[in-house]
C-alpha cells in the first residue's frame, strides 16, 4: 500500500513541476528547446514512474523487501548533496557521485554504482549539450569536456 501512496504523491508532485514550468520563458530566446523542457521531462518521468508504481501488480510479502530507512535517508542525503554541488562540481561529476549511494541503497556495488552514474552524468551531459542545446554546468569537467 505504501508504494501506491508514494506513486500517487509522484503524480501529485508531476503534476505541479509540469504546471509550474509552464511560466518558464527566457528573455531571450538563446536556446532552441527553452527552460521549461528539462522540469517538463523531468515531471514526465516522474508521472511515468508514479504511475507504475500506482498500477503495478502487488508483490508476495514474502519476495519484497521494503527499503530501509537509513537507506531511504541516505538517498535522500544524497539527492540534497547533489543539488548543492551541481554547480560547483558540474552536471557529469555531481550526477556521477550521487549515484553511488543511490546505486548501493538499491543493492548495486559501488564500482557498478559509480560507473552506471559516470554513464548517466556524461552520457546526460552530452545529450542536453549537445543534442538539445541545453546549457548544463560542466564544472571541474569543462576543461575536459570542452575538447569532447
Amino acid at each position: 500500500m505504501s508504494d501506491r501512496l508514494l506513486g500517487a504523491a509522484c503524480l501529485v508532485a508531476a503534476a505541479c513541476m509540469a504546471w509550474a514550468a509552464q511560466g518558464y520563458a527566457a528573455a531571450i530566446s538563446y536556446e532552441p528547446v527553452g527552460p521549461r523542457a528539462f522540469p517538463l521531462l523531468l515531471a514526465a518521468l516522474l508521472a511515468a514512474g508514479g504511475a507504475w508504481l500506482v498500477c503495478k501488480p502487488s508483490p508476495d510479502r514474502g519476495q519484497y523487501a521494503q527499503l530501509p530507512l537509513r537507506l531511504l535517508g541516505l538517498c535522500v542525503g544524497a539527492v540534497f548533496l547533489y543539488a548543492a554541488a551541481f554547480e560547483t562540481l558540474g552536471f557529469p561529476l555531481a550526477t556521477a557521485l550521487m549515484a553511488v549511494p543511490v546505486g548501493m541503497a538499491f543493492g548495486g556495488s559501488a564500482l557498478k554504482s559509480l560507473a552506471a552514474g559516470a554513464g548517466l552524468g556524461v552520457g546526460g551531459y552530452f545529450m542536453f549539450d549537445r543534442l538539445l542545446d541545453v546549457v548544463l554546468p560542466a564544472g571541474w569537467l569543462a576543461p575536459l569536456l570542452r575538447g569532447l
